[in-house]
């Protein structure tokens, strides 16, 4: 079980070290902006493949990732030269919903632990 969640707990890490970076602003202006927004969507789709892994269940993984871009958009209130935003944790549910859709498609884990 703990083998489960460690992959879990490892990219929650990531997303955190990556979120508490001050600014991630390339210069590259509106290219910059989709980059970023595509990158938030990729973050949350690994994170909710190792969710549905760890816990069997759709609904908990994807609910499980909402939750942490919610607490990590929190987060970045805290962080100079950045800022929580709804929209952005739109998009990573955005990105949690794909990721799901994907796996659920390659590798349907059964939902009965």
């Amino acid at each position: 079980m703990a083998s489960r969640w460690l992959p879990v707990l490892v990219w929650a890490g990531v997303i955190f070290a990556l979120s508490s970076i001050p600014s991630l602003n390339s210069g590259l202006g509106t290219w910059d902006f989709v980059l970023r927004k595509c990158a938030h969507m990729t973050e949350y789709a690994i994170l909710a493949v190792l969710l549905v892994r760890a816990t069997g269940s759709y609904a908990w993984a994807f609910a499980l990732a909402v939750a942490y871009a919610a607490t990590d958009e929190v987060h970045q209130l805290f962080v100079r030269g950045r800022h929580g935003s709804a929209v952005d944790v739109a998009i990573d549910a955005l990105g949690a919903v794909i990721g799901l859709a994907v796996v659920s498609r390659l590798r349907p884990w059964t939902t009965g632990r």
